[in-house]
């Protein structure tokens, strides 16, 4: 076990990553397979703050390069772990070490800017803010080449409906890159319940969870699986690219949106750019975007959301699905995170708001609906306090996101699986990155079996990371 910097000593973390990073952990890792595979897996604190592991698997070693991050920066952190691989296939530890210091001591890079190095290391720090796109997303490009149009459909019609949900294939880089794109299916909205883009074997009966989760599972453990007491659970078999589930989430969906919807994924499934994630923007925006009809401002009180207005003016398979959904996690945190942004002053300019005002989604109510809805702005900004006031300027910027303070640092405590313990989980990196603000410890924890962590820190200036061998001499 090797980590950088060596100075990391948060054992309980440590011995829970080790585990998840050995071997024996997945079936793959000694299957045969010759290739390269990168997968990921995800921590949530006590806090229910996330951090992702982004792996790199080599067929024939029985050892995991690992990174470790709040952000979601597959494509970067990726191509990081490709370097320190070659380094380490070529026996160049020195150079691997003035790698690793050289990430670890480079101040935060600005959001979509490049990153150069002193050393054959070159990328580009990814906007969030931003729709993934094909095939620079690799989660998102594997996921429509893997899962036709029908099936999609089905899996987000069951996500909106909080369904316990398992992935299954017998690749995992394909598994767990199709768990992160059905996650993002949900964006601006983030899935809130247990969420494991990979299962180990021995936490095989956290498929039998009685709530709402979201889960990928290697196809060799899935006769495992299948044996336990399943009750109500969505299937998804991306290798055989067929889905089974006991509900009829999809018809009970407002069907002008589901046509709209399939139509869309149709024409863009099969061209590059950010077509598909924008097809699902413009479901969200069609289902949730009217939330803006219901904020209530009243002089002198916080802005507050009417759940009776949200409903009052819809069709009546909108109304039905409005009811289900205003209980769902999902929404409700969307609702809550919007109410404190707004009563705090903070912008959220993001490309959900801007597909609301901008882009004509439906004609009579949906587009008086909109009007209403900058009318209330209007009145924010006259009738609210100082800071709500401020926050006016960034609802009508043309940016396509209110950028967070770029802090990072890593949490003090033990991490623990994503919903594991009682802790709901949720896709909630943002958030994460809030709660590091402050932190004292500017150490990053070594993930891996022998591998490679990296956890960007406030107290370095810069990026934590670690590099390291195997038991296996490389």
């Amino acid at each position: 076990l090797r980590q950088f910097p060596e100075e990391f000593d948060d054992q309980v973390c440590t011995s829970l990553l080790r585990t998840l990073c050995q071997a024996p952990c997945f079936p793959c890792a000694s299957g045969g397979h010759s290739v390269v595979q990168n997968f990921t897996f995800a921590l949530t604190d006590l806090e229910g703050n996330q951090r992702f592991g982004f792996c790199r698997l080599a067929g024939g070693f029985r050892s995991c390069l690992c990174i470790l991050s709040y952000l979601p920066w597959f494509e970067v952190f990726y191509k990081i772990l490709n370097n320190i691989a070659d380094h380490l296939a070529k026996e160049q530890l020195n150079e691997l070490t003035e790698l690793l210091s050289a990430l670890y001591c480079h101040p935060v890079p600005q959001l979509n800017s490049p990153v150069n190095l002193e050393f054959p290391s070159y990328f580009i720090a990814p906007d969030l803010g931003s729709l993934p796109t094909i095939p620079e997303s690799r989660n998102l490009t594997e996921f429509v080449v893997a899962v036709d149009v029908p099936n999609m459909l089905q899996l987000y019609g069951s996500m909106l409906y909080e369904r316990r949900i398992l992935l299954t294939s017998s690749k995992l880089s394909t598994l767990t890159a199709c768990v992160q794109a059905s996650s993002a299916m949900l964006y601006p909205m983030y899935w809130q319940h247990i969420y494991i883009p990979t299962l180990p074997p021995h936490l095989l009966d956290y498929c039998c969870a009685p709530m709402p989760y979201l889960i990928g599972v290697h196809s060799s453990l899935m006769e495992r699986v299948r044996g336990k007491a399943l009750e109500d659970v969505v299937i998804l078999n991306i290798d055989t690219n067929t889905l089974e589930s006991p509900f009829q989430d999809l018809e009970n969906l407002p069907s002008d949106v589901v046509s709209l919807l399939k139509l869309q994924l149709k024409k863009q499934s099969a061209t590059t750019g950010d077509g598909v994630a924008r097809a699902f923007l413009r479901a969200q925006a069609l289902l949730f975007g009217s939330y803006r009809d219901a904020l209530l401002c009243t002089p002198g009180q916080p802005i507050s959301f009417c759940q009776e207005s949200f409903l009052n003016h819809k069709s009546s398979t909108m109304r039905e699905f409005l009811h289900n959904a205003v209980h769902l996690q999902l929404f409700k945190q969307f609702i809550d995170e919007r109410l404190e942004k707004l009563n705090a002053g903070v912008g959220f300019s993001d490309v959900f708001e801007q597909e609301i005002t901008n882009s004509g989604l439906a004609a009579g109510k949906e587009c008086a609906a909109t009007d209403r809805g900058g009318a209330l702005i209007h009145t924010m900004k006259s009738k609210t306090n100082p800071a709500v006031r401020n926050m006016y300027k960034y609802v009508r910027s043309p940016a396509g996101y209110t950028v967070f303070p770029v802090h990072w640092a890593l949490i003090a405590g033990a991490g623990i699986l994503s919903g594991y313990g009682g802790v709901p989980g949720g896709q909630r990196y943002h958030r994460g990155m809030q709660s590091c603000l402050g932190a004292e410890d500017s150490r990053a924890a070594e993930v891996s079996q022998g591998g490679a962590v990296m956890s960007p820190c406030e107290g370095s200036q810069g990026w934590g990371i670690a590099g390291g061998c195997s038991r296996v001499s490389v």
